[in-house]
């Protein structure tokens, strides 16, 4: 079956506008590989800020706003070698799969959005993205949902059920789910990710018990302020993980080393990176995006 594309960004729009259905038909047609290929890792770009309110990059508070510019970095980072997929919102997933950027890709979709980034009910982080059924019909291949839980807001506890239920439903329709945890704290009113061992390995451990069964269960996961612990803080699970980026700043070989490091234990299968690598301080985003794939 072959569905329309579009061969440029207006084709895009003018596609979108006058054949919406054309979403839908290009997933149906979309050419899909295995989770895991040959090399046994993955390296997945991840785009799924926007959808959060998170567009600053830097001291760029709006860079990833222009979405002509992030489709750009998008498909030049998706059409490097060794780069296995995207995670993304929706909107940014479809506007790629009618630009043929998704064939022979992982396509994981964001589920959990609703926690806008500076928010006041940014913990009561809802899923206002994917269904676990959008992603089973548009024949997606994963979820990621992030787990932030503050130990002095009542509000994770509704979060904590929420996400066990999700991967409940994922496991029912045999969709890999990739959790993404953290504990946090409020300073000053703003939110703050623990990044201590003590909490990265609590946070492991909470998220890899959630649902009644861990079979689809990923975990994605930082690393640790001093990444010399992060052998012993993977320790706290079996379950497979990856290793996600975050905001490096200018620094980005420091990154790299720290990234280096991790991915030899025996849990790491990959990498998830998003800004780093599509925003480079230098602007070379298939250099970087190489400099990745060579640490698989």
């Amino acid at each position: 079956m072959s569905a329309p594309a579009a061969d440029t960004l207006a084709d895009l729009v003018r596609l979108r506008a006058h054949r919406p259905e054309a979403v839908a038909e290009a997933a149906d047609a979309r050419r899909r590989r295995p989770l895991i290929g040959p090399s046994g890792r993955l390296m997945i770009i991840a785009a799924d800020h926007p959808a959060r309110g998170a567009l600053a990059v830097g001291d760029d508070a709006y860079a990833m706003a222009d979405r002509f510019d992030l489709l750009g970095r998008l498909r030049l980072a998706l059409s490097r070698p060794g780069v296995d997929g995207v995670l993304a919102g929706a909107d940014v997933l479809e506007d790629l799969l009618l630009l043929g950027s998704l064939e022979d890709k992982i396509v994981i979709g964001s589920m959990n959005r609703g926690g806008l980034a500076g928010a006041a009910f940014e913990m009561d982080d809802r899923f206002t993205g994917h269904r676990p059924a959008d992603l089973a019909h548009r024949h997606f291949d994963a979820g990621k949902l992030l787990l932030r839980i503050d130990r002095g807001d009542p509000g994770s506890l509704e979060t904590l059920h929420t996400a066990a239920r999700t991967v409940d439903e994922m496991a029912a329709l045999r969709l890999p789910v990739f959790v993404e945890p953290f504990l946090c704290h409020r300073t000053e009113g703003r939110l703050r990710t623990d990044l201590t061992p003590a909490a990265v390995t609590t946070s492991i451990a909470v998220a890899s018990g959630l649902g009644g069964t861990s079979a689809y269960t990923w975990l994605k996961v930082p690393v640790t302020d001093d990444p010399d612990d992060m052998a012993r803080v993977m320790r706290a699970s079996t379950l497979p993980a990856v290793l996600l980026g975050g905001e490096v700043g200018d620094d980005l070989d420091k990154a790299y080393e720290k990234w280096r490091a991790a991915l030899r234990l025996p849990t790491v299968r990959g990498l998830v990176v998003g800004r780093s690598l599509l925003y480079p301080s230098d602007g070379d985003v298939a250099g970087a995006v190489d400099t990745a794939v060579g640490l698989l």
